[in-house]
């Protein structure tokens, strides 16, 4: 099987060592005579873009892709391939996703038409306490960064490995074993390393240098990797080959699980460093009681499409939904570009209010989804929109008790911003096989890096999700910190289907609170102003999420600015505290056409562009 992994592509970005050139080479060279001359490590080949029959796979990383796609041409189906290119995307990508984090997963069964949903988000420790934020020498919050951001006390049970065996047991058709084996021997062959793997490496030093073993896996010779050489990651390896042959539960009951809660409570931090590294509260025990959920998924009707997105602790698919619920009521197909945008700028505003107000892991919040996608309550939200001034923002929430459908002349309430600490990292594939079957899986490990700490032998990075939770106790607040809870999510992996449960379209991105705002406009672009996918992927990004202004990639600013300034908005160019990179999102999407036509979009640009790849390509 591996020899037809690897004759799938070359190699990319997980531990930099000076590599023979046998371990460049496919394994058909190396089954049989040594090639005469040496070959020359480069990256793979990028293709924003595929359209074709049989199967399809898209994810920020070629290698990734090519290795799911290869998983379908074996007879896979679309959750094997979803989660051996997850696998691989842990070696590849290892500062946005890996066993170490977490994520939601979004199925559609193409024989049922039924969506169902996997809910792998990281939860708080049992013993996690109220104050867990607050740093007892002073009485007052950690600073968010980089005392929270790099911390044992960030770190929540990680959920991926759970997400991946349930996923597989519930709708696959191979073992996590076979699944895992392609990602083992990426992980041992090495990538090559690109200019945005040595870019995050290089941001994330300072970090990593303060962890032994952070810095020995991400910083030998105390620098960054650099571009044009192999990264292997064998401690990555010979992890998978451990869940390959004994399953999860090495990683969740036996000495790995005791490592892992060791790691958070007490880190491997350097003497020398300046960083606080507040310790955890996790135990062996939190990893052996943790589950996945399995909640229903968040469904709103939209021109007259099933659009299918995450509930359980996601408030990706509630908010996603409540804001296209609203545009349902507007005739977008007769709007001018700038008012289409206005509008879809407005809506975003009003969904968010009501995230703040309303949105938790619904394992410990009621949360009141039916309120918030009927016709009555969008009715009554679109009211607020005035097709002539943007509002000032913050917008407040509204009642969902209360509301009857109407629209009042009353002074609109003003309402706050909720805070906002999600980072914009994180990763999103995207898989379709001959059997319609579809996968739309976002996961992460929240900020570029993580918590910044690498388990010791094990060749991957913590998380540090619970910074997700506010950051100070309210008992109101739904997203407060509670033991065994999940904080809420953006991530927003979503199905479009016909109501028969044929698909249309599924998609996701990256892009922490962006991520809502990201797939939003996608689903307009797309389903509303007409842009064929790989246009509506590229397009330029504005994102509203109930703030003062709008955060907005330059291109966005520059195509749509004068219109929307002219309506009130205010727009600032993206890149904040998390981030320099003024960009929005790393979608990716398949939409689905007749005849089982299939069109596989990555980004063409974004976080240094994705890879899109079909089984039976059109000629």
């Amino acid at each position: 099987m591996i020899l037809l992994v690897l004759l799938g592509g070359t190699m990319r970005p997980t531990r930099l060592l000076a590599v023979s050139t046998a371990a460049l080479l496919p394994l058909s060279l190396l089954a049989g005579a040594a090639p005469s001359g040496a070959v020359e490590p480069r990256p793979p080949d990028k293709n924003p873009t595929a359209v074709g029959t049989g199967g399809a796979v898209t994810s920020v990383d070629p290698e990734a892709t090519r290795i799911g796609l290869r998983v379908l041409r074996q007879g896979g189906n679309a959750v094997d391939a979803a989660v051996a290119t997850a696998a691989a995307l842990g070696v590849t990508e290892p500062y946005s996703a890996g066993v170490g984090g977490g994520g939601y997963f979004v199925h559609l069964d193409g024989r049922t038409g039924e969506v169902s949903t996997i809910d792998g988000r990281e939860t708080a420790p049992s013993k996690m306490p109220r104050e867990a934020f607050i740093d007892p020498e002073t009485g007052e919050p950690y600073p968010f960064t980089p005392e929270l951001v790099t911390s044992g006390v960030s770190v929540g049970v990680p959920g991926t490995l759970a997400t991946w065996e349930t996923a597989l047991r519930e709708w696959g058709s191979r073992s996590l074993r076979r699944s895992l084996v392609p990602a083992a021997r990426l992980a041992r062959r090495g990538f090559v390393v690109d200019q945005t793997f040595r870019d995050q490496t290089a941001d994330n030093a300072e970090r990593f240098a303060a962890f032994r073993s952070s810095r020995r896996l991400f910083l030998p010779g105390g620098e960054p990797p650099a571009v044009g050489s192999v990264f292997e990651n064998p401690d990555l390896a010979r992890l998978y080959e451990l869940i390959a042959r004994k399953g999860t539960d090495p990683f969740y009951r036996g000495r790995l699980a005791a490592r892992i809660a060791k790691t958070t409570r007490k880190p491997p931090v350097v003497r020398d460093t300046d960083l606080p590294v507040p310790a955890g509260h996790m135990r062996p025990r939190d990893l052996r009681r943790y589950r996945t959920l399995q909640p229903e998924p968040v469904t709103a009707d939209y021109r007259g499409l099933r659009v299918h997105g995450m509930g359980g602790s996601s408030s990706g698919g509630s908010t996603v939904g409540e804001a296209l619920q609203i545009l349902d009521t507007f005739d977008l197909e007769s709007m001018s570009e700038t008012q289409v945008l206005h509008h879809l700028l407005e809506a975003s505003a009003l969904a968010f209010a009501d995230r703040a107000a309303y949105l938790g892991d619904r394992e410990f919040v009621d949360v009141p989804d039916e309120q918030l996608l009927s016709e009555t309550y969008a009715a009554e939200r679109a009211c607020l929109i005035d097709p002539g001034q943007a509002a000032t923002k913050p917008v407040a929430a509204g009642d969902v008790d209360e509301a009857d459908g109407t629209c009042s002349d009353g002074a609109r309430p003003r309402g706050a911003t909720a805070p906002d600490t999600e980072n914009v990292e994180t990763t999103h594939l995207t898989v379709a096989d001959r059997w319609g079957d579809v996968v739309s899986y976002t996961l992460t490990i929240e900020q570029t890096g993580g918590s910044g700490i690498v388990v010791p032998g094990r060749g991957f990075l913590l998380n540090n999700e619970l910074t997700d939770f506010s950051l100070t106790y309210d008992a109101d607040d739904p997203n407060r910190i509670e033991p065994g809870k999940r904080p809420r999510s953006s991530m927003s992996p979503t199905i479009v289907t016909e109501p028969d449960g044929t698909p249309v379209l599924a998609l996701g991105s990256p892009g922490g609170s962006t991520i809502i705002t990201t797939v939003l406009q996608l689903l307009v672009d797309h389903l509303d102003r007409g842009l064929e996918l790989p246009a509506a992927v590229a397009d330029p990004r504005g994102s509203q999420r109930n703030t003062a202004a709008v955060t907005a990639e330059p291109a966005f600013i520059d195509a749509y600015g004068e219109g929307l300034r002219a309506l009130g908005h205010e727009l600032r160019p993206a890149g904040d505290a998390f981030t320099s990179a003024a960009e929005i999102g790393a979608a990716t999407a398949i939409g689905f056409g007749p005849g089982g036509l299939l069109t596989a979009v990555a980004e063409p640009e974004r976080r240094g562009g994705g890879d899109a790849r079909v089984l039976e390509p059109r000629p």
